[in-house]
């Protein structure tokens, strides 16, 4: 009799769970996976950049976390029984320019000088088009052949040419160690001309031309629009270019309004700072030099974000280190803005016997230690959540499975954290409140 009672408590005990399981999900065909997840792949350009790798006199490959990095996210793509949906870059894919500054700019009268400050470190060069380029080429191959829709906004870097102007000049009078990240102190930079980023980003390049899920673009593919089908929902993501022109944000409107009710992902380049500010550029604030053809983070968020309620998430990246932002839009609704940035990580460099004063800044030179940011949607709960987890490609661990993950990167990115608060800032789960009232229930 004992044993009966055991197996219908048992039976009872798990009636009861399937029952509480199913009060948080919600109704509909339970035979489509719910779950899904986007790769966000943070600025790569140290990695493809050719003065780090070993024929250059780098202690490794640096390219050779790119590939790897890109064939992890590739082989756990949903085509090939995985979890991953779509890639979304944000941008500085590589490293160099190739011109000292652009015609369109020069052209307006602004002129370039050089700043011995960074050491020629943005000097443009033939290799980016010889090495930097193909390597990048190579690993968004590994996406394409994956069948993985992917979206790839220019960052700076990304341009044809990324120079110091005239009009604000380095303070070459300081010592360097009294010199701050200042315009003052450093100078202000400028870019221009996308010539190299359309010819493997652009719109009728191979890795989008005939894609039914690539449905837009504007400039030939500067910015550019993709479609995610994934969780029972059509998702819209828009690939921004860095601080957009008013032009590219009524384009971003119009394409909004072709696909009303979409939940829209926005990912660019520079937005969000590791403060959790929307900043100006700051050394590259576009709009000290060019203000008729571009627009501030702030002026983003106020032109376009805050008014469209389609948008929930933004992505992005440039600054060093990780942030999170969450405000209300002019709707009264959540938009998510996340940062993650780990180009300045160096620690694989180290192990394998860099010298640990080599990097721009006088750390470790940065290369990226294949850390990216996986965003893990569960659209089967009410609310819906998104996982954000950390994960190194290279020591294949997630960042709170790695025990030096704080003392390796917390000193240098977020000085002000604790070690527990710098892990909390890197996984977390952000619960999507008001998904349901906006978007409604999945459909396919």
């Amino acid at each position: 009799m004992d044993r009966l009672h055991r197996i219908v408590a048992g039976f009872v005990s798990v009636v009861c769970l399937f029952v509480c399981l199913s009060c948080a999900q919600i109704p509909g065909d339970t035979s489509k996976p719910r779950s899904f997840t986007i790769a966000m792949i943070p600025d790569t350009q140290n990695y493809v950049d050719y003065s780090h790798q070993t024929n250059e006199g780098f202690a490794i490959d640096a390219a050779d976390l790119f590939i790897e990095q890109l064939a992890w996210v590739a082989e756990r793509a949903r085509s090939k029984g995985g979890e991953i949906a779509f890639v979304a870059s944000v941008g500085d894919t590589w490293q160099h320019g190739t011109k000292s500054i652009d015609e369109g700019h020069a052209a307006l009268g602004v002129g370039a000088i050089k700043n011995p400050i960074f050491r020629g470190h943005f000097d443009p060069t033939p290799k980016v088009l010889s090495v930097e380029v193909p390597k990048a080429t190579e690993g968004y191959q590994l996406i394409a052949d994956a069948g993985l829709p992917f979206g790839v906004p220019p960052g700076n870097h990304d341009y044809d040419a990324m120079y110091n102007v005239d009009t604000h000049p380095p303070n070459l009078s300081k010592p360097p160690s009294e010199l701050t990240m200042s315009i003052d102190d450093i100078g202000l930079l400028h870019v221009g001309g996308l010539e190299n980023f359309l010819s493997v980003f652009g719109a009728d390049r191979p890795f989008f031309a005939g894609k039914p899920w690539y449905i837009g673009s504007f400039g030939g593919g500067t910015s550019s629009a993709q479609i995610i089908d994934a969780g029972g929902y059509s998702f819209l993501h828009l690939a921004l270019e860095m601080q957009p022109s008013d032009a590219v944000l009524e384009w971003a409107r119009e394409i909004l309004a072709a696909h009303p009710g979409l939940p829209t992902i926005l990912s660019t380049h520079d937005y969000l700072a590791p403060n959790n500010e929307r900043i100006a550029g700051g050394l590259l604030d576009f709009t000290l030099v060019d203000p008729e053809n571009h627009n501030s983070p702030e002026q983003m968020w106020q032109k376009l974000i805050s008014q469209e309620d389609q948008i929930f998430l933004v992505l992005c990246g440039h600054y060093h280190g990780q942030g999170l932002r969450i405000e209300d839009n002019q709707r009264g609704n959540k938009v998510y803005q996340v940062l993650a940035d780990f180009q300045d990580r160096g620690q694989a460099g180290l192990d394998a016997g860099q010298p640990p004063g080599s990097g721009l800044t006088g750390g470790p030179t940065g290369i990226g230690d294949g850390w990216l940011r996986l965003l893990e949607f569960n659209m089967a709960t009410d609310p819906p959540t998104i996982q954000m987890r950390t994960y190194s490609t290279h020591y294949k661990k997630f960042s709170s499975e790695l025990a030096t993950y704080a003392g390796w990167y917390r000193e240098h990115e977020q000085k002000n954290m604790t070690d527990e608060e710098f892990l909390a800032a890197d996984e977390y789960v952000l619960e999507l409140t008001d998904f349901r009232a906006r978007f409604g229930l999945p459909t396919q």
